[in-house]
C-alpha cells in the first residue's frame, strides 16, 4: 500500500526531494546517515540552510515563516528531510516554544524571538521537568517571585537535553503556591547567561552528554519574559507538549532506518522466513502510523493537538525501539564494538548498533511517558 499523490504533490515531493539532497551539506547528512552524533554546528548550519528557503518553520504562522502548506504537504516536507538523512530543525525552536511565542506571546515578544527562533540564532533548551516532577509535571517546585519588574526564580530543573548549547530556556515556574498545582504555574523565558544559571551534566547509559541538570539560584528575569497570562502556563504547556508528541513520531527516519537495515541484512532475509516476517510487520506497523500521522495533523489545524497525538508518540516510540532492537540483533556479537576505531574490520552500522539502542530507551519517558500516554488514550479517545 502507498500514499497516492496528486501531480502537484508528487511535484512538490520532487521539489523537497531535490533541495534536501542538493543544498545540504553531505558532510551533515553522512552523520545523521550513520547514526552518529551532530554537532552543534551541523544543526545551526542545517537549520539556517533550510530557513533561508522557508522550510524551517512551515507550520507556524506566515507572517513568521509558515507556509500555509495543506497537511499532507507538511508530511511529505517532513517525511522527506528524514528520508534524505536531513537534520530535522531544533524540535525546542521549531515545534515547542516558536509555537508557544506565536500563539500566546505579546507582539514584542513575536518581533523579537520568532524570526531568531527560526533561524537558530537563539537556541532554546527545554526547562520543564524536574527530579520529583516529570510524568506528572504539574507537581514542579521551580517558583518564580515578584519583586519589582522581575521574577526571582530558584529551582532545578533536570533531563535538559542539548542544555549545554542553550542561550535561552522556556521554563514552568509556581507563581502560585496556594493554587490548585496545574493552576499556579507560569511559562517564563530566561536568558541562560543570567547569574544564578548553572548548567551541570548528566552523563547517558550511552556514554554522550546530552541531558543536563539547570539550576536556579535568585535569577532575576524581567517581567516582560511572561508568555501570556501568570498562573496559566498550564494551558500553555499542554499546547506545547500536543505538537511535541506529534513530533516524537519519526516515521521518515524509522523507515529510513529499516530500510537499511534490510541492506545489512543482505541474505539473510531471504533464508531466514521468521526474520523476513519480523521485518514486514515492522513495515505495516510504520504505514499505520504513517496514517494516524496524517489524521492527526489534519485534526489539528485548531491550535488545538488531536488526543490522537499520544497514539503517535506511544507507538512511534515503540517502533523507533523495536527497529533499533532489530539492528542490534542483525549485529550480532558485533553490536558489542562500539568502542573500536575507524580501523576496525567492524562495520561502523554494527559498532554504532548497541549505543544507538540504549540511547532510544529515553523514547518511551520523553515527551510524557508512555505509561502516562495509555492513561490519556484511555480517557480522551476510548472514554474508559
Amino acid at each position: 500500500m502507498q500514499l497516492e499523490l496528486s501531480e502537484q504533490d508528487a511535484a512538490f515531493r520532487a521539489e523537497m526531494r531535490d533541495f534536501f539532497t542538493t543544498k545540504v551539506p553531505q558532510e551533515i547528512r553522512d552523520v545523521v546517515a550513520s547514526r552518529g552524533e551532530l554537532s552543534k554546528d551541523d544543526i545551526v548550519t542545517s537549520q539556517r540552510i533550510l530557513n533561508a528557503e522557508g522550510l524551517a518553520v512551515p507550520h507556524w504562522p506566515a507572517e513568521w515563516g509558515g507556509r500555509d502548506w495543506t497537511p499532507l504537504r507538511r508530511h511529505i516536507w517532513h517525511e522527506e528531510m528524514q528520508r534524505a538523512c536531513v537534520p530535522l530543525p531544533l524540535a525546542f525552536n521549531a515545534s515547542m516554544v516558536g509555537p508557544v511565542i506565536a500563539a500566546f506571546g505579546t507582539q514584542e515578544q513575536k518581533e523579537r524571538f520568532l524570526p531568531a527562533t527560526a533561524n537558530l540564532d537563539i537556541w532554546w533548551s527545554q526547562g520543564f521537568s524536574e527530579p520529583d516532577a516529570g510524568s506528572d509535571l504539574a507537581s514542579l517546585r521551580t517558583t518564580a517571585v515578584r519583586d519589582g519588574d522581575d521574577w526571582i526564580v530558584n529551582g532545578q530543573k533536570t533531563w535538559t537535553t542539548l542544555g549545554q548549547h542553550g542561550d535561552w530556556i522556556f521554563t514552568l515556574v509556581r507563581t502560585d503556591p496556594e493554587a490548585k498545582k496545574q493552576r499556579g504555574i507560569s511559562f517564563l523565558l530566561i536568558d541562560m547567561t543570567s547569574p544564578g544559571v548553572e548548567v551541570r551534566p548528566i552523563e547517558l547509559i550511552d556514554g554522550g552528554h546530552e541531558v543536563n541538570e539547570v539550576w536556579f539560584s535568585d535569577v532575576r528575569v524581567p517581567a516582560e519574559n511572561l508568555v501570556g497570562e501568570e498562573n496559566h502556563g498550564w494551558d500553555y504547556a499542554k499546547f506545547l507538549l500536543g505538537n511535541e508528541r506529534v513530533g516524537v513520531a519519526p516515521v521518515g527516519a524509522t523507515k529510513r532506518v529499516l530500510a537499511q537495515a534490510k541492506e545489512w541484512a543482505g541474505d539473510a532475509l531471504a533464508d531466514d522466513p521468521l526474520l523476513a516476517a519480523r521485518v514486514a510487520e515492522l513495515e505495516n506497523e510504520l504505514l499505520a502510523l504513517e496514517l494516524t500521522a496524517l489524521r492527526v495533523v489534519a485534526h489539528s489545524t485548531d491550535g488545538k493537538p488531536h488526543p490522537a497525538s499520544s497514539v503517535l508518540k506511544l507507538k512511534g516510540t515503540e517502533l523507533q525501539q523495536a527497529v533499533s532492537e532489530l539492528v542490534v540483533d542483525l549485529a550480532g556479537p558485533a553490536s558489542l564494538a562500539s568502542g573500536a576505531g575507524d580501523d576496525s574490520t567492524v562495520p561502523q552500522w554494527a559498532r554504532r548498533a548497541t549505543p544507538a539502542y540504549l540511547n532510544l530507551r529515553k523514547a518511551s519517558i520523553y515527551g510524557g511517558s508512555n505509561e502516562i500516554q495509555r492513561q490519556i488514550i484511555a480517557r480522551t479517545i476510548l472514554g474508559l
